[in-house]
């Protein structure tokens, strides 16, 4: 295939997705493969499951992989929704040694950010833009004028009052467990876009995730000064996302 067409994963905290991204279209070009994410979620399982995947596609190329923690220079330096043992590990090291491939890895939530940003809702955006993730937790990504601000934990933070950090509340896991409508949850989703509004003041917020297919069921309860607007690549973006970041990778380092 052309070098344009890269495989792009999203290692999420219940499922490890990919497919084949045609970076000059930003679309996925191939089924949507999907593998259950192992419990526990531990180095040696993951890397086996994402060695699944790749060969799933019979791919010897480049692969561009979000991963659901902080990633510098390809290590982990926190573990969200993952097993512990994650944290120091190089995870673009352990991937590429799994798959036999060259491998780039960003933290998942920045890379939906990328691919909405790029080829998305938010493409041409200024100013201050936020990615949310509504998933098994709250991951985000924060733009500036377009520029990514990497390895922000926005689902971390605390609301007033509470004990446990938001996407212990607010994940679309959460509220399917607890079996909240989506009027319930789309109020306390509020509070915390309200949290986010006095500390960033963001022009645009954009909803990524499988929680972002039903925004129009709580849409009404949404109240806040900056527009929201669901990610027209809804689940695909992670992958595609961090198809294009392996690319710009590749071609940043003259390969």
């Amino acid at each position: 295939m052309g070098n344009h067409i890269i495989l792009g994963v999203d290692i999420g905290g219940t499922g490890i997705k990919g497919g084949l991204i045609d970076i000059e279209k930003g679309e996925m070009i191939s089924e949507r493969h999907r593998i259950p994410t192992p419990n526990p979620a531990t180095v040696e399982s993951v890397a086996e499951a994402f060695k699944d995947l790749v060969n799933h596609f019979s791919w010897t190329g480049t692969v561009g992989a979000g991963f659901p923690a902080i990633i510098r220079n390809g290590t982990a330096y926190s573990a969200s929704n993952i097993d512990n043992n994650w944290i120091g590990t190089n995870v673009q090291n352990v991937l590429s040694a799994a798959s036999g491939c060259d491998v780039f890895v960003l933290n998942d939530a920045d890379a939906a950010g990328v691919a909405s940003m790029k080829y998305g809702i938010g493409k041409g955006e200024q100013g201050v833009v936020i990615m949310l993730t509504i998933g098994t937790g709250i991951g985000s990504a924060i733009f500036l004028d377009g520029q990514l601000v990497p390895n922000t934990e926005l689902g971390c933070l605390y609301l007033s009052n509470q004990k446990e950090i938001s996407e212990k509340q607010l994940s679309n896991r959460v509220r399917k467990s607890k079996e909240m409508s989506w009027n319930d949850w789309g109020r306390l989703f509020n509070t915390y876009l309200q949290h986010i509004e006095r500390l960033y003041s963001p022009n645009l917020v954009i909803l990524g995730g499988g929680g972002s297919k039903r925004y129009h069921k709580f849409e009404d309860q949404i109240e806040v000064g900056f527009p929201v607007k669901p990610a027209i690549l809804l689940n695909q973006a992670g992958a595609i996302g961090a198809a294009y970041y392996a690319w710009t990778k590749i071609h940043s380092s003259g390969a």
